[in-house]
């Protein structure tokens, strides 16, 4: 699986959006979608699933039983 800042960062690049457009367009401040793709930790999940919103994904809680399927 990828990782979350290298899948937002690709999927941004594949709809040609910089990351300031990006922002605009999800409502989402610059600081966020930077932090997100730089691969910082500390995330608001809220704001990170109004960003994969936009490629018709989101983070949820999953199991250990269920990545291991």
């Amino acid at each position: 699986m990828k990782r979350l800042a290298e899948f937002v960062k690709e999927r941004r690049k594949e709809v040609n959006l910089t990351q300031e457009e990006f922002a605009e367009r999800t409502g989402v401040a610059l600081t966020v979608i930077r932090k997100i793709e730089q691969g910082k930790t500390n995330l608001n999940v809220d704001k990170v699933n109004i960003i994969l919103s936009m490629f018709g994904h989101e983070l949820a809680p999953v199991s250990s039983k269920e990545i291991a399927e």
